[in-house]
């Protein structure tokens, strides 16, 4: 059994512990928050409590995540893109159009199922369709992935997410001159009541989202930058550069529509940082823009 741990900061002082639960995770939604705890498995200083109590800054918080079902999905020989690997922890370089696991509908093709031939051991922890994830990014976006070989190591890997200290750096190009240097975008994503395909900001069921960015180029009518997640929701740096009037080239869920040649959203996670599960050191590993993006930063470059 997975067990999370963390301790209630000072702005969810006064928040339900429920809400504070599921915005840990985007995976989580508030009814199976609630229903852990009706199964006794989050406790507060030691002692089980209500979905409604009211943390206080400093409270003690333990998540015990229940056995996850058999696994059901089918390995596939794939050419992975591998940065790193030992007994615990594999790191991959995912490339733009790769699912990163199963869903009804699409079993196959996913990097799931690549993982499964190269290894055959990930974590169980994360259920059925996703062992070994402790994180993803979309399918048009590129970059790199930490999964996890065992439970030891994914209850380490998914700690260190809940308490931000993973670096994630991205790359992307966005529409529109940043005139400013630095940013920081702090704005509460959830699920669009009027598509619930998309995501947006917003307060009533949003939850925690903070992106960090910085000017890296500027063109004409573009911007490249680099963006550091603190949080990771569902599609976070597409609708907070959205959101601020930048949104990113070439994605066709939040972008317009006459945008640069590229397949997909101009989004690459460069940079991955953790901490090894089990030596505690600090590894971090960096991949090179993607041949795609790549091309396209040229041209904006020789069009000056």
């Amino acid at each position: 059994m997975e067990v999370i741990q963390f301790t209630i900061e000072e702005e969810q002082d006064k928040e339900r512990i429920d809400k504070v639960i599921s915005s840990l995770n985007e995976e989580w939604s508030r009814s199976q928050v609630q229903q852990w705890m009706k199964d006794g498995l989050v406790t507060v200083n030691g002692r089980a409590v209500k979905a409604n109590y009211k943390c206080s800054a400093g409270d003690a918080v333990v998540i015990e995540l229940p056995e996850p079902e058999p696994l059901d999905v089918e390995p596939e020989e794939m050419d992975l893109d591998i940065y790193y690997e030992d007994a615990d922890v594999i790191v991959v370089n995912k490339p733009r159009g790769m699912v990163v696991h199963p869903a009804p509908g699409h079993m196959r093709g996913t990097l799931v199922n690549g993982l499964l031939a190269h290894c055959k051991d990930l974590s169980g922890i994360n259920g059925v369709l996703r062992p070994g994830i402790v994180h993803r990014i979309d399918k048009d976006t590129s970059g790199l992935l930490m999964v996890a070989k065992n439970d030891f190591a994914h209850e380490s890997l998914v700690n260190q997410l809940v308490n931000k200290t993973v670096t994630r750096k991205y790359k992307a190009i966005v529409h529109g001159v940043i005139p400013h240097d630095y940013g920081t975008i702090d704005a509460p994503i959830g699920r669009d009541k009027h598509d619930r395909q998309s995501m947006t900001v917003t307060e009533e069921n949003g939850k925690e989202a903070v992106t960090h960015f910085r000017v890296l180029e500027r063109f004409d009518k573009f911007t490249f930058i680099e963006c550091q997640l603190e949080t990771g929701r569902t599609h976070q740096i597409r609708v907070h550069m959205k959101y601020i009037g930048y949104p990113l080239a070439g994605d066709p869920k939040y972008g317009p529509k006459k945008t640069l040649p590229i397949d997909g959203q101009a989004l690459h996670a460069g940079i991955l940082g953790f901490t090894h599960p089990r030596t505690g050191e600090y590894l971090q590993f960096e991949a090179p823009l993607p041949e795609e993006f790549q091309r396209v930063l040229d041209m904006l470059r020789n069009n000056r």
